[in-house]
């Protein structure tokens, strides 16, 4: 792997024309970096309509077809596959980049130890935060939540709506799985994940990097600010990180959640308890039963999961009897 900072593949990947004015506004603040991208991929997700529409009205950006199954995973291959450029950074189409986004993440690449590099995402909510809504869970919205490094850091996965990684990496693990990962308006994830602990368990004297100044702000649209879609989310973050762990091991697969589970979430607790009886603010409370609840939920989908894919095994490996 190299040894010095290259130029930068961006690839987004959209599939609703719902989305439109956000995915114009993400592939605006691409095209307005400091350190300009050697290219836009933008990647249709089987919708024909849309895909006119982008190689009509985006004439400097590569528009291409998801070429593999439906979904963010695919997308994301077939974009990688048309990259030319050594990093591949990936942006999601309701997310602004920073104007400096590409300076910061490509910056680390002068070390080839590092595999990969993301940065910070910051919730953009259309109205003001739900005051129930804890910053712990922000990953419920796709951003970065507390408890991650404030400081340039090592970690076990990067975000999946900022993040880049080195093309051969990619590449020699077999991408993104498309069995995993978000379908439309389905709030399933984890395929970043899946990939990045992949990557690391390939090269374990390698790293991955969180730069907090690579910065993009992330959409949040009244839908996913709701109690409803909070519950949802969770759950499904349950099952997506039982198939994680069978994917890569339980140890390996759970080792960020211990600690957030064990850390993280009771320093939330108390301090949204603490603050309740400070200022006599229910809303405070309010955030720390949001954290009870969505670890609750987290956990329940997680067992589903798991007792799912054993059903699955016993199913499998009974013998056929006549």
């Amino acid at each position: 792997m190299t040894g010095h900072a290259p130029d930068v593949s961006v690839v987004i990947c959209a599939y609703s024309e719902d989305r439109w004015r956000d995915l114009t506004a993400a592939v605006d603040s691409v095209r307005t970096q400091t350190t300009p991208a050697r290219e836009i991929i933008l990647v249709i997700d089987h919708n024909d309509r849309l895909l006119e529409r982008a190689r009509r009205q985006f004439r400097a950006v590569l528009v291409v077809e998801n070429k593999q199954a439906r979904g963010l995973s695919g997308a994301r291959n077939s974009g990688t596959a048309v990259a030319t450029s050594p990093v591949v950074a990936y942006l999601d189409d309701d997310a602004i980049a920073a104007p400096d986004w590409l300076t910061w993440l490509s910056r680390h690449y002068d070390d080839s130890q590092v595999l990969g590099v993301g940065g910070s995402i910051v919730p953009l909510w259309s109205r003001d935060r739900p005051g129930w809504f804890p910053q712990e869970f922000d990953w419920v919205v796709g951003c970065s939540y507390r408890g991650m490094p404030e400081t340039t850091a090592p970690v076990r996965n990067l975000i999946g709506a900022n993040m880049s990684f080195r093309r051969e990496a990619i590449e020699a693990t077999g991408g993104f799985r498309t069995d995993m990962g978000r379908v439309g308006e389905h709030p399933v994830g984890c395929e970043e994940t899946e990939l990045c602990i992949r990557t690391r368990q390939r090269w374990p004297e390698r790293v991955l990097l969180h730069e907090p100044r690579a910065q993009v702000q992330h959409r949040v649209p009244d839908s996913r600010a709701r109690w409803s879609y909070f519950r949802r989310r969770c759950y499904a973050e349950g099952l997506s990180k039982a198939q994680v762990s069978r994917s890569v091991g339980h140890a390996d697969g759970l080792a960020s959640e211990r600690t957030y589970t064990l850390r993280t979430l009771p320093q939330g607790i108390a301090r949204g308890t603490a603050e309740a009886v400070r200022a006599r603010h229910p809303g405070t409370l309010a955030r720390s039963g949001s954290i009870v609840a969505g670890l609750a939920i987290t956990t329940a989908g997680y067992v589903v999961g798991k007792a799912s894919a054993a059903r699955e095994r016993h199913r499998v490996s009974r013998p056929l009897t006549g």
